[in-house]
């Protein structure tokens, strides 16, 4: 199959452009104030309406600056050495989660120390918005015919724009469909059955590390940075520690719960 003939841009004002790939940023900010805004009443968390406002946009703030650095730093520093000015080209794509990853968490620790709340309660809160930002995301760098797939002969591959003309797997609807859909099902489960704070989170990590991982194997790897080893991919060598970690801290938050 060929791509399909999809504008970047859906609107234009004059000089003004409004891309599909940061209208996802603005829903899944959307979506985060809502799902923060109800886990606030569940938990009866002291937050309130503008404390909510508040921490949406210290999370933006973590994702966009977070994730715009990870990509620099684990993905094309040349690049940006050379042409300092698209640093902040965010609309063209080049966002790394594992970069937003550390600037939320970085974000959050400071303003649940300013509030006075667990950290731990705070994150949860936030594990529950990323698969919705995730999804939305993928679906983003799939208009943009970005980071498409490995050569496949199967009959859903896509011939991108831009590409050698050899169909691809379409991994960004994959990582989508897994994180962003299932991810989302599995916290949400995680976090109505579970009353140990953190373990919420701890799913997300492992659930998301696992995910890209497999992913990984169908994706394309960056051009400039090829395989290490030979075989694994920068996203694999960043994933695989995520998906550990969480494992490992989910068993120490549980148990510590048990023998609480």
């Amino acid at each position: 199959m060929h791509f399909p003939h999809i504008d970047p841009v859906f609107l234009s004002i004059g000089p003004l452009q409004f891309r599909w790939y940061g209208l996802m940023y603005v829903l899944s900010f959307i979506a985060t104030y809502f799902i923060i805004s109800s886990e606030v009443t569940r938990k009866r968390l002291n937050l309130t309406k503008d404390d909510v406002a508040d921490l949406v946009f210290y999370g933006a703030m973590g994702v966009v600056l977070g994730g715009r650095t990870g990509y620099i730093l684990f993905y094309n520093l040349g690049f940006y050495l050379a042409n300092p000015l698209k640093l902040f080209a965010v609309w063209e794509g080049g966002m790394s989660f594992h970069g937003g990853f550390l600037g939320v968490m970085l974000t959050f620790f400071f303003y649940a120390r300013r509030k006075k709340i667990p950290f731990l309660s705070i994150i949860d809160m936030a594990a529950l918005c990323a698969p919705v930002g995730l999804g939305l995301g993928r679906i983003g760098n799939f208009i943009n015919g970005e980071l498409y797939g490995r050569p496949t002969d199967s009959p859903w591959g896509i011939i991108f724009p831009g590409s050698d003309g050899v169909p691809r797997h379409p991994s960004q609807l994959y990582e989508a469909f897994l994180e962003g859909i299932v991810l989302f099902l599995i916290v949400r489960f995680v976090s109505k059955k579970s009353t140990t704070n953190g373990l919420t989170t701890c799913a997300a990590i492992a659930g998301y590390g696992l995910f890209r991982f497999i992913v990984e194997f169908f994706r394309q790897p960056d051009a400039q940075l090829g395989f290490f080893y030979g075989f694994f991919s920068m996203g694999q060598l960043l994933s695989l520690p995520m998906f550990i970690a969480g494992i490992f801290a989910a068993l120490f938050l549980s148990r510590r719960q048990t023998e609480q």
